[in-house]
């Protein structure tokens, strides 16, 4: 293959992991019909079809399927060594590809961010907002945050906050014509909003624990959300009990705006942790943004 053929290579993985020539060209800064005439000069050469185009979508060939597999780890190796030549330089550059879903986003990644990135300007970073449970390395991201429990094995694992603890909640107004629950089991008398997971679609059960007993309850209501601020807007305009982080609903406690219930049932449990694989090599803006999240309390 000539030299010029690695340009059409990585083209050919753009528009495979973008799944549209649109996002890729606009990725790469090219018009879309050059990035299509590349690759159709690619597969030319090659004498194969990569990818079957319609009007509507995009799919690759099984030809397609087995070049993607095989060109990621070398284009992934190159990507990581010339990552490693920033080490040369007077200060940390490069981005850096993070999943995580919003709560975890907000309380641990933003707060951190505001002071890293003015004082190192090189590095850029990219979040991706997620409530389901994302591959990263399918996803080609660089790291995840997650809580300590949901991190595979093969992962190296940072802290990166505090233990965690959920509460329930409901307003004055909300109580005031009903009986506080004394146990999880009591939530079957109550109106509760529930939440929609994005991963699957489920509904997520109410974990509870106490004394060494481990609840898990479907609780059911006229409100079923899939966003977190939402639910505690819920809580507050007097709609039905819910159970979310506990530093969302605090200053809303203590505020006297919403009553915490089953409290001793909502122990705390492993915090944030930011995860990558443990073959990923460390390029220097990736060990500044970690030693700035690990959690040092």
């Amino acid at each position: 293959m000539r030299k010029g053929d690695f340009s059409e290579l990585a083209m050919f993985i753009a528009v495979a992991e973008e799944g549209s020539f649109t996002r890729a060209a606009a990725k790469l800064g090219l018009s879309q019909s050059a990035l299509s005439y590349a690759v159709r000069m690619l597969e030319e050469r090659l004498k194969v079809r990569l990818i079957s185009r319609t009007t509507r979508s995009l799919s690759l060939t099984d030809a397609g399927e087995k070049l993607l597999h095989s060109l990621r780890p070398a284009f992934d190796h190159i990507d990581n060594e010339i990552a490693q030549l920033t080490a040369l330089r007077d200060k940390p550059a490069g981005t850096i590809r993070i999943t995580t879903f919003r709560h975890a986003a907000r309380t641990v990644l933003w707060p951190v961010l505001l002071k890293l990135l003015p004082e190192y300007p090189d590095i850029a970073v990219e979040i991706n907002v997620d409530e389901g449970l994302t591959d990263i390395v399918a996803g080609r991201f660089d790291a995840g945050i997650r809580v300590g429990e949901q991190v595979e094995k093969d992962m190296v694992a940072v802290r990166v906050s505090a233990d965690i603890r959920m509460a329930v909640v409901g307003s004055p107004t909300y109580f005031a014509a009903r009986v506080v629950p004394q146990t999880p089991r009591d939530l079957s008398n109550h109106n509760c909003v529930s939440y929609r997971q994005s991963a699957g679609g489920g509904l997520y059960a109410w974990e509870f624990e106490r004394d060494g007993v481990e609840l898990e309850v479907r609780v059911s209501g006229s409100l079923v959300i899939n966003d977190n601020e939402m639910l505690v807007n819920a809580a507050l305009g007097g709609l039905g009990l819910v159970y979310t982080f506990e530093t969302q609903v605090a200053q809303h406690v203590a505020d006297g705006r919403l009553i915490r219930v089953l409290d001793d049932w909502c122990p705390p449990f492993s915090g944030y942790h930011l995860y990558y694989p443990s073959r990923r090599q460390q390029t220097p803006a990736f060990a500044v943004l970690i030693e700035a999240l690990r959690y040092k309390g």
